[in-house]
């Protein structure tokens, strides 16, 4: 199992980039094609914590079977727009992408 992750930083403006995410995930099912009831990812908001507010606001997660199953979803003309919506939606900072693998 491969996971695609999206850590998004804090935003300037919580009203404002929730308001975005909401018309980012419209998008996503969108050009993805996917059903909006149908939801193969994860989505965390992070809380304050011991230490303070944490350097990320949100988490988006979606499993994928295999590396070759996510290079098809992201090279596909749909996510690259999805990806493009991405950087105008992060108010603080590029987001961080990271790619895992799970046992």
């Amino acid at each position: 199992m491969i996971n695609l992750t999206v850590l998004y930083p804090q935003p300037d403006d919580v009203e404002k980039f929730e308001s975005d995410y909401a018309d980012h995930i419209k998008l996503f099912h969108k050009r993805t094609g996917l059903p909006n009831d149908v939801k193969p990812y994860t989505v965390t908001r992070f809380a304050h914590g011991p230490q303070g507010k944490p350097p990320y606001y949100l988490m988006f997660s979606m499993p994928f079977d295999s590396a070759e199953a996510l290079e098809l979803a992201m090279t596909s003309p749909g996510m690259q727009a999805v990806a493009a919506d991405v950087n105008r939606i992060s108010t603080w900072g590029a987001p961080t992408v990271l790619i895992g693998q799970s046992d």
